[in-house]
């Protein structure tokens, strides 16, 4: 079947003439796509997109390790006279979900408007400009507005990475890929937390060592171009703009690849009842309203508890250790170095996700991961010794990563393609904006219960989770995009 050359909106009658007689293509490319193998030509994207995530992860969990600098050189205090003070590392932690919150709500429809890879790019040199423009300040006030407009363009960032793997990868390895990535992105917090124990408590060149550790997170911007050229746009993103030609031609790039590599032809692909959007919806992507109407209301209400509350559990741990530490009475450059041990095993995590990241039921991962949060964030805040405090740890990191890529392969698996930029930002930009308020409360149980008082409150929220996933949530497992969807 032919298929309209012409760029989109430039022939509009004839995408709308091609997507009303071609709904057999669409449905075969849709099917073509989940049966291929994961290629390494399909693992390289993967990389290349999580390279690009590697800096979002630096810039994103850069806060705790940076803390204690931002402390030395007066600018920050660790705790702060009244519970909302804009002068503590609360006001820099919400700061910064602030921004992210302005960008997942806001500004992930990007994703769905401009496409996957283009909207990858401009984020990524957004955040990392806004990111070395925080290492010139000197005033509270100053490392705080930069700070959101470094979130906003991070928060972009992490949506669109979600939905651009999940649908360039075949049904059956879309846990695994999303593992894959964030382990890869992941490698940016043991490179942080080194930096950090290395340059936080010196002053290099007579210059403040936390501004290097920042620096180090902008330069992203510098190998963007380098990262943009070798990925293709979402064939599925094309097919819902009305690019047949364009989602075809990146298809059988990959399909040529696979044979390749197999030696062998490809088998059939499996067709579903084709699934096109209207004509009108294709042309002007989904609206905020459909969120809310059946099938997905329920799954959108489902998806807002659960961010609202998993967030308590990820950045309570990850950007309060080394001030939890200190507030145990480690020593600062101690408590950095127990951070950076703590840190090498970031990585792995995920990198374990992607030996079993589809053997078991997504949201099921989901929920063992927040028990496993909440317990061993209860043992941990009971440990006095280097070793129990190491340890323990160490675990509660792989709990949290195994909780952050089983909750974002989860999350951008339920809405269709047409609206999934739109659906994936709202539902997730209620985890930033709780993320806001979180510091402030983690700040509060510190100063009047302490550390078992802030493990307590973690624990609570985890509870409300695995309670929310498990109840409403739907099976995706090994289940194509498109049928999920219906």
């Amino acid at each position: 079947m032919s298929s309209p050359t012409l760029p989109f909106g430039v022939a509009g009658g004839l995408h709308d003439a091609a997507l009303r007689q071609a709904p057999s293509s669409i449905a075969s490319i849709e099917a073509r796509l989940d049966r291929l193998p994961m290629t390494r030509h399909i693992w390289r994207l993967i990389l290349l997109i999580a390279c690009g995530g590697l800096f979002e992860s630096y810039d994103l969990f850069m806060t705790g390790y940076v803390a204690p600098g931002l402390f030395r050189s007066g600018i920050l205090t660790p705790t702060t006279t009244s519970l909302f003070g804009m002068t503590g590392i609360a006001s820099f932690i919400g700061s910064f979900f602030t921004g992210l919150f302005i960008g997942t709500l806001l500004l992930s429809q990007l994703a769905d408007q401009l496409g996957r890879r283009r909207t990858f790019t401009l984020s990524l040199v957004w955040y990392s400009v806004a990111t070395a423009m925080i290492a010139l300040q000197s005033t509270a006030h100053g490392v705080n507005f930069w700070r959101v407009v470094a979130g906003i363009g991070v928060g972009v960032q992490l949506t669109t990475i979600d939905t651009f793997i999940s649908e360039l990868v075949p049904r059956s390895q879309r846990g695994r890929a999303i593992a894959l990535s964030q382990g890869t992105g992941f490698l940016a917090v043991p490179i942080c937390a080194l930096a950090a124990w290395l340059l936080v408590p010196q002053d290099p060149f007579g210059i403040a060592g936390w501004r290097f550790v920042v620096l180090i997170g902008s330069s992203g911007a510098l190998f963007v171009w380098l990262i943009q050229r070798g990925l293709p746009e979402s064939p599925r993103w094309l097919l819902q703009r009305g690019r047949l030609a364009e989602a075809e031609a990146v298809t059988r790039t990959f399909e040529a690849r696979a044979e390749a590599e197999l030696g062998h032809a490809l088998p059939p692909p499996v067709l579903l009842p084709p699934t096109p959007a209207p004509v009108a919806q294709a042309r002007r992507g989904g609206r905020l309203a459909e969120l809310f109407r059946p099938p997905y209301r329920r799954r959108t209400l489902m998806m807002i508890a659960a961010n609202l509350f998993q967030t308590v559990g990820f950045y309570g741990f990850a950007n309060w250790v080394p001030t939890l530490l200190i507030a145990k009475g480690i020593h600062l450059t101690q408590s950095l170095e127990y951070t950076f041990i703590i840190a090498i095993v970031f990585p792995l995590g995920p990198m374990l996700g992607v030996l079993v990241g589809d053997r078991i039921e997504r949201k099921w991962q989901v929920a063992l991961s927040c028990l496993s949060i909440a317990v061993i964030g209860l043992l941990f805040a009971q440990q006095t010794s280097a070793v129990g405090l190491i340890s323990l740890g160490i675990l509660q990191t792989v709990a949290t990563n195994w909780l952050s890529f089983s909750f974002h392969a989860y999350q951008a698996e339920l809405f269709p393609t047409r609206i999934r930029g739109l659906a994936v930002g709202f539902v997730y930009s209620w985890s930033r904006l709780s993320a806001v308020f979180t510091g402030f409360f983690i700040a509060f149980f510190l100063q009047g219960f302490g550390v078992p008082g802030v493990f307590a409150f973690i624990a609570a929220a985890m509870m409300v989770v695995i309670g929310t996933v498990l109840i409403f949530g739907p099976r995706t497992s090994n289940r194509s995009l498109e049928e999920i969807a219906r």
